[in-house]
Parts: structure tokens; sequence; C-alpha cells
């Protein structure tokens, strides 16, 4: 992996996951820098190596200064003051990469006008334990050093993707930037189901936990088969698996996932006209 000086706004979770998987994979801490007005996160950087900053006005445009790379880790609503504070900063050389959610390439380029080179990401939470998956778009004038190094930055927590129509990363906010909250629910309302029946609760956590892990290796594992041959092939006919998949089946399950990832992608789309 190239290394690059990297600075990063913002030092929460997302953050986090991408800094410790750089770590992981070797990346110089000293090449890091995390500006947050955080104190705590702060020091729990500074114990890794990694230089801190605590933020304001002008030590994050020092920082951003001294850096070839800009990671805004800020949420969507207050990016636009961010980026303001760093107006007076020269981004011509410098890569920008922004994984605040719904804010566009058009509305990133209006908040900092001298960037040239912006790579627009929707990563998402199971990078904190290097099992992310990320979602990026750039324009196509992006060189491809940038875009490989990009790349290889989302690589050290997890997998990645580009999208060529940005609209597409909608879409990809849908299918894993908020999925993992959909895998919750169901792991959820399964452990009650198992408490129910009078099971302890960390049997009842074992059993979800192991099978949700168990079916996702299969499904990676066997990619020359389709999910659905997978689902067939635990189904007996007039098996337990049968009688389960069959209320599924009556309370409309696959059409309100599509129901609820058509509301993310809608709400996504809100969020970018917002902000």
């Amino acid at each position: 992996m190239q290394t690059k000086s990297i600075c990063f706004i913002g030092g929460g979770n997302m953050a986090q996951a991408i800094i410790f998987g750089l770590l992981k994979q070797g990346y110089p801490a000293a090449q890091i820098t995390v500006c947050d007005p955080n104190t705590d996160k702060l020091t729990l950087f500074a114990q890794k190596g990694i230089q801190v900053v605590e933020s304001t006005e002008i030590s994050n445009q020092t920082a951003v200064r001294k850096s070839e790379v800009l990671l805004l880790a800020v949420k969507p609503q207050v990016l636009a003051d961010v980026c303001h504070s760093l107006s007076a900063v020269n981004f011509t050389p410098k890569l920008v990469i922004s994984i605040a959610a719904g804010i566009s390439q058009a509305r990133l380029s209006q908040l900092l006008p001298s960037a040239q080179h912006i790579v627009r990401v929707m990563p998402n939470t199971p990078a904190l334990v290097s099992e992310g998956m990320s979602g990026l778009f750039a324009p196509t004038n992006l060189p491809i050093e940038l875009k490989n190094f990009a790349q290889d930055l989302l690589a050290a927590v997890g997998k990645t993707c580009w999208v060529a129509d940005e609209d597409q990363m909608h879409a990809i906010t849908a299918g894993s930037g908020s999925s993992p909250a959909y895998f919750f629910l169901f792991m959820e309302a399964m452990q009650k189901a198992l408490l129910a029946m009078n099971l302890d609760e960390t049997t009842a956590r074992l059993l979800v936990q192991q099978s949700a892990l168990g079916a996702a290796k299969m499904v990676v594992e066997n990619p020359e088969l389709t999910i659905s041959t997978l689902r067939e092939n635990v189904t007996s006919k007039g098996g337990t698996t049968a009688a389960a998949l069959a209320i599924f089946n009556q309370q409309n399950l696959q059409q309100t996932v599509q129901q609820a990832m058509h509301a993310c992608v809608e709400r996504s789309q809100q969020m970018e006209k917002l902000f």
C-alpha cells in the first residue's frame, strides 16, 4: 500500500475503525493525524503513536496543510461548518475523502472549491472488526494513483466496490451502509423468540450469532451457488425449516425487506438535499 500523510477530521467510530485497520496493516502511525475536540478520543489515538490535534479552526487548517490526504469523518450536519473552517487551505494537490453520508460530489466541491480530487465513500460499522463493506465513487478524471490509494485505505478494514454512477451510492447505503442494523434486528427477534422458549440469554445469543456467522461464511465460500440455492439446500420438503419459511412467506418478508431498503434510499436522497 502507498504511504501518504493523512489528516482525519473527526475521531469517531468509523475513523477509529479505519485508523486501527491501517495500523494492523503496518501503516506508519506517524503518517496519521487526528483532529477532534474530544480529548478522550485524542488520548486513545495518541497511545497508538498517532499525532493528535485538539480541533480549532486554526489547528485544523495547520494539520490539513501538512497532509497529503484529508479524510472527512464528521456527521453530515456539521460538514459544511467544518469545510468552511478549512476554506483558507489550498486543496489543489490533495486527495479529499469524505465518509459523510448523503453528501454529494457536487456539494463537496462547492464546500471545498479548490479541491480537485474528491472520493466519496460509504463505509459501514463492521469495519470496526475489519469486516467492513465500503462503496466508493469518484469522477472519471481522478488519477489512478489516488483511486488506488483510496481503495487500499478502505480495504484495510474490509471489502470495497466502486460505482460508476453517483446515484448508485444511495443503493450502497441501503445495501451495506445501513444493512448491519437489518441483520441485528433479525438476530434480536430470533434471540427474543428463543428466550420465550425458556433458553437462557447466553445460549440464545450463541445459537443466533454462530448461525448467522456460519450462514454468511457459506455465502462467501460458495460464490458459484446463488443465495436462493443455499436456502433451498437447507429446506427439506415438509420439514421444520419449510414450516418456518412458510410463515415468513405468509408475512411477505421479501416485500417488507424491499420496502425497507427503498425507504433507506429515499431518506438518503432527502439527506443529499438537506446538507
